[in-house]
C-alpha cells in the first residue's frame, strides 16, 4: 500500500491497486462505496457496503462498528473516495485504504461488478422505493402518482443557501424534487448555524453550496443537486436561471433581488419571494405578466438606513425558517399546478405576536420591467 499526498485535503492516505483490493477482499476486508445511489444502481462491487460519502460522518459508525476492521473505500475514480479515507482515519478507523482509480480501474483490469435489476415501476412511472418514500404525498389525489412523477421532472433554483434557502432546500428535496440548483458564493460561517439547517458545526468553512448538497444527498438519493458557487450579477445571471421551472429567491440584497428579477420576467419564470427583519418576515410569489414583480412592489431600493441587514440588526432563528418553509409551499404549488398562489398578495408575519396579515399587490403599469410594452429602459439599482 502507497501512501499518496492529498494536495487538497487533510493528508496523505494509503492507496491500493485493483489486484490488492481483490486480494484484501478475499482476506476479509470490508468494501465501502461512496458514491451515490445512481452510480451504485448501475454497477459494485460484490459484497460491498454502500455509504454515500455524504452520509459518512452519520453513517460510518453503524455501518462498520469495528475500528480496527480492514477496509477498501472506492467511488468512480478514486477522487471522492480518498477524501473519504482520509476522514475515516480522522475518526479513529486504523486500517483504511482508498481503490487508485476507483471501480473504472477496477473494471479496466478486467474484475467483475454486480448489477443489480432495475426496480419495477409503477403508477405514474415511480419505482417501488418511491412510493414508499412518497406514499403520504401520494394518498392526496392532490398530488397521486402523476404529481409526483411531475415534480420528480421538475427543476427548482434556489438563490442563496443560508436562512431561506436551507428550509425551503431540505423540504422541497423530501417532497422529491427532481434537480436543484443552487447558487451562493458564500461560505459557512459559526453565526450562521442559529438558523441555516442545511449547514452543521464540521461544515464551518466550507463552501454553503458544498455542504448543501452534501446535506441533501443524504436526505434524498433521487434529488439531483446542481451546485453553482457564483454570486449572481449581470454577466451569468441569465445562464444561471436558464432551464428552470421556479426561482425560489433567498437572497438578502437589493440589488441582486432586482437583477433576479428583471432576469425571470425576461425568461417567464416564476420567483418566490421572501424577506426577513428581526421578529418579521414577508413572502410572495411572483408570476410573470399574471401578476406584479418585484419592481413594482419596490420601484427603487429604500436607503440603507432603512433596510439594514440581520448582522447589524439580528433575527430570530425560526423566522426564516419559517418564511422559507412558505416559500417552498408555494413551489410545489406552482409545479403541481394547485391551490391558489400568493401572486398579487403579500403575506406579512409577525412572530412576536404569531400573527398574518396580508396585503394586496397590483401590477404598475409603468414598471420597467414587466409592463407590456415596457415603459422605459430598465435602471442600474
Amino acid at each position: 500500500m502507497t501512501p499518496t499526498p492529498d494536495r487538497h485535503g487533510p493528508g496523505p492516505v494509503a492507496e491500493v491497486g485493483p489486484a490488492e483490493a481483490a486480494s484484501l477482499r478475499d482476506e476479509g476486508a470490508i468494501l465501502l462505496d461512496v458514491r451515490e445511489p445512481s452510480e451504485w444502481q448501475e454497477g459494485h462491487l460484490e459484497g460491498a457496503i454502500h455509504l454515500p460519502q455524504g452520509r459518512l460522518h452519520a453513517g460510518v459508525a453503524a455501518a462498520v462498528p469495528d475500528r480496527d476492521a480492514s477496509i477498501v473505500v472506492y467511488c468512480r475514480s478514486g477522487n471522492r473516495s480518498h477524501y473519504a479515507t482520509a476522514a475515516l482515519g480522522q475518526l479513529g478507523y486504523r486500517h483504511v485504504v482508498n481503490l487508485a482509480g476507483g471501480i473504472i480501474a477496477w473494471q479496466r483490469a478486467g474484475l467483475p461488478v454486480v448489477v443489480p435489476p432495475a426496480e419495477p415501476l409503477g403508477p405514474g412511472g415511480l419505482t417501488t422505493s418511491q412510493r414508499e418514500r412518497y406514499s403520504r404525498q401520494l394518498l392526496m389525489p392532490e398530488v397521486g402518482p402523476e404529481g409526483q412523477a411531475r415534480l420528480l421532472a421538475s427543476k427548482v433554483l434556489i438563490v442563496g443557501a443560508g436562512g431561506l434557502g436551507s428550509p425551503a432546500a431540505l423540504y422541497l428535496a423530501a417532497a422529491g424534487v427532481g434537480t436543484l440548483g443552487l447558487v451562493d458564493d458564500d461560505v459557512v460561517d459559526a453565526s450562521n448555524l442559529q438558523r441555516q439547517v442545511l449547514h452543521a458545526t464540521d461544515a464551518v468553512g466550507a463552501p454553503k453550496v458544498a455542504s448543501a448538497r452534501r446535506t441533501l444527498a443524504g436526505l434524498n438519493p433521487d434529488v439531483r443537486v446542481v451546485a453553482q458557487r457564483a454570486r449572481l450579477d449581470d454577466s451569468n445571471v441569465a445562464q444561471l436561471i436558464a432551464g428552470y421551472d421556479v426561482i425560489l429567491d433567498g437572497t438578502d440584497s437589493f440589488e441582486t433581488r432586482y437583477l433576479l428579477n428583471d432576469a425571470a420576467v425576461e425568461a417567464r419564470i416564476p420567483v418566490v419571494h421572501a424577506s426577513v427583519f428581526r421578529f418579521e418576515g414577508q413572502v410572495t410569489t411572483f408570476v410573470p405578466f399574471e401578476g406584479p414583480c418585484y419592481r413594482c412592489l419596490y420601484p427603487t431600493p429604500p436607503p440603507p438606513e432603512l433596510a439594514p441587514s440581520c448582522s447589524v440588526v439580528g433575527v430570530l432563528g425560526v423566522v426564516p425558517g419559517i418564511m422559507g418553509m412558505l416559500q417552498a409551499n408555494e413551489v410545489l404549488k406552482l409545479l403541481l399546478g394547485i391551490g391558489e398562489t400568493l401572486a398579487g398578495r403579500l403575506l406579512v408575519f409577525d412572530a412576536l405576536d404569531s400573527t398574518f396579515s396580508e396585503i394586496r399587490l397590483e401590477r404598475d403599469p409603468a414598471c420597467p420591467a414587466c409592463s407590456e410594452p415596457r415603459s422605459a429602459p430598465i435602471a442600474a439599482s
